[in-house]
Formats: structure tokens, sequence, C-alpha cells
């Protein structure tokens, strides 16, 4: 029998939670952030890789694998686990957003969208009941209803269309999914930076009832200083006994900000996408491995981090590579990236459970400001 899905939350501190999601397929540590496989990898990662900067879940995206390599073929060969060889829980998003991005490529009707594939120009639609299917096919650990994500800054009155179209949209997400023990179906507050939209939403959601709760519709324009001040109320507008999954987020301050305002699970390409482009993430912030000054450099990345990157090269070397454009610049960079940010998530918990997150969080700022050491 598959194990239920359930959420144990073990300790709170302010706003900021900290718990365990049990899933058929291992345990999912909150806070947690999901690296993001979108067509059934994590760019220049191996699995296990990934599994060893301590990430409990990823995240794979309907759209991408719908059209790339098809839902029936990665069924046919196993589901998603077997072809991308990772044992632990996936979470796989609607394609709902992807394809709301592709203006002038899409038609949205009651009953879903019609679109063309970026890829080969084909026409699909993707309707709640799809997407269900297709999660299904995947054989997703966490599916998300299908939705409309508007773009920001937009008028109320097209962010009330869009969210109420997906409330509608999510009632038929949860009747396509039915009984399925072992996995589990989140629903998807709207309503942009409108508190009266956020909290109609949420009742909406919760009077259909689902196993966990995103917040989306941010990260979409709306800066920073907004984000957070929907975080505000927002999740107080959700069960206190479900995961609360903020989608697509973020810069590490943003990830910060999001677990001290009560959030227990993100996502976002950044630090993969950033890993590719010589950005890399420290304690101290960001920098740019690219520019000159590294090039004589014998430090690591950060003196203080334990990943392959840092553990056994320096600064000279990874601005080398990246400038001759190997891959194992991609390689290295990415998985320094994530490791950091599982790093993150690790202290978080453990600050939350002792009772001392403000004071983390303090320290977090406080490193940051100091910003990265000078060159040798």
């Amino acid at each position: 029998m598959a194990t239920a899905f359930n959420f144990d939350l073990t300790a709170t501190d302010g706003a900021a939670r900290t718990g365990v999601i049990a899933t058929s397929r291992g345990a999912i540590r909150t806070p947690a952030f999901m690296p993001v496989g979108t067509a059934g990898t994590v760019k220049a990662m191996l699995p296990e890789s990934v599994a060893a900067t301590g990430a409990d879940i990823l995240l794979g995206n309907t759209y991408h694998l719908m059209l790339r390599p098809g839902a029936e073929r990665v069924a046919r060969l196993g589901g998603l686990h077997c072809f991308m060889h990772w044992e632990r829980p996936i979470l796989t998003d609607s394609g709902g957003f992807q394809v709301m991005s592709l203006a002038g490529l899409r038609k949205l009707t009651e009953q879903g969208v019609t679109f063309k594939s970026h890829i080969d120009g084909s026409r699909h639609e993707l309707t709640p009941e799809r997407s269900m299917e297709i999660q299904r096919l995947l054989g997703s650990d966490i599916v998300m209803c299908f939705d409309e994500c508007p773009a920001l800054p937009t008028s109320d009155e097209e962010v009330a269309r869009a969210m109420r179209l997906s409330m509608r949209w999510a009632e038929r997400s949860r009747v396509a999914f039915g009984d399925r023990p072992g996995h589990a179906l989140f629903g998807i507050m709207q309503g942009g930076v409108n508190r009266a939209l956020r909290e109609e939403s949420a009742e909406a959601l919760k009077a259909i009832g689902f196993d966990g709760y995103a917040v989306g519709g941010l990260a979409v324009g709306e800066g920073q200083e907004a984000m957070f001040g929907v975080l505000d109320y927002a999740p107080g507008f959700l069960p206190a006994d479900r995961p609360r999954y903020l989608m697509g987020v973020g810069k590490p301050d943003d990830i910060v900000g999001a677990v001290a305002r009560g959030i227990d699970m993100m996502d976002c390409v950044l630090p993969t996408r950033s890993g590719r482009t010589g950005q890399v993430f420290t304690r101290r912030g960001a920098l740019n491995i690219k520019n000159a000054r590294h090039q004589d450099d014998p430090r690591p990345i950060d003196e203080a981090c334990t990943c392959p990157a840092c553990r056994n090269y320096s600064r000279a070397y990874l601005h080398h590579v990246f400038r001759s454009q190997e891959i194992i610049a991609s390689m290295l960079l990415t998985w320094h990236n994530l490791h950091y940010y599982q790093e993150i998530m690790s202290g978080m918990r453990a600050a939350i459970a002792e009772g001392r997150f403000a004071a983390w969080q303090a320290d977090f700022h406080a490193l940051r400001a100091e910003g990265d050491i000078e060159p040798l």
C-alpha cells in the first residue's frame, strides 16, 4: 500500500514553520527548495549530484514534457522517476504558466487553452482534465491544478477574471484527479496583489479541498516589495495543517523572506540558470566568476562551502573554464549554487526548530551586506 501523503508541522517560530511531508517516495523536509528539472533533467547535473546537495524533491514541467518526449511515451518507459533516474519525490506544475506565456500562440476559453508548440508549431489543447492526465502519466507525486496566471501589472478586473476562471478549473482538476492514494493534488491561490481577491480565491480552494496549497501569481513582474506585501497576509488565508508552496521564487533573500512569512516550499530556475551564465551565490551575496578579478585568485568561491567546486577548485580555475566555455564550468557552478540554496534551507529548518529564526535571519542579511571579500 502506498504511503499516505501527510504533512507534520513540527515547529513554528513567528510565522516561519518547519515540518516534514511524508510521501510514498520519501520525506520532504520543510522549508524545502525544489530544483527545477524542466525537461526531465536538472541542467548540468546528474540526479545523484542533485541528491548530494540535499534536495528532497524536484520539479518537472508538464508543458515541456507533454511536447517532448510526450507523456504517453514517458509512461510506457516506466514513468518520470524511472525515465530520469530520480527515486525521490517529484512535483509537476500544470503547464498553465508556460501556456499563458505564449503570447500570440494561444487561445483561451472556458474549456481550456489551445496553443501552438514553440518547438514545431504543432497545435495542442490543454484543459484541467488533460493536465491531470499528463501528470498522472508522468507519475508525479505532487500534482498541480491547471490555472491561468496573468502577468503583473494588470487591472484588478483582469486579475479577478483570471482568478475566478482558475477556481472553476481547480474544481474540474479536483474531479479529474480522483482518488489516488500516495499522490497529492495542490490548489493554486490567485488574485495578484489584491487582498480581497486573494481571500476569495483561498475560500474557493478550501471549499473544494486539497492536499496542499500554492500561492501563485507572484514573481511575475510585481517586484519584491509587492510580493512580500502579499505574503504578509496570503499564507494566513490557507489551512495551517497543509503545505504552502510559493511558485517560481527565487533569489536567496526572496526565499528567506518567504519562509519568514509562512511559506513551506519554493522552486526556481535561478540557481541553475545562473550557474550556466557564471553567476554564483555565496553567503556574502552573488559574484560573477567571469570577471577578470578572479583570474589569479587561488581561493575558493566561498571558503566556508563544502561543495565540490569549493573543495577542489580555485576561483582562477573556474574563471578559466567558464571563459573557455568548458562544460565543467556549468557543472561546478550549478552544483555550488544548488548546494548553497540547500544550505539556506537546512539553516532555516534548524533555526526554526530551535526558536532562533529571527537571529538567523539577521545574521544572513548582515553577512550579505558585507559583500564579497577583496581579491588577494
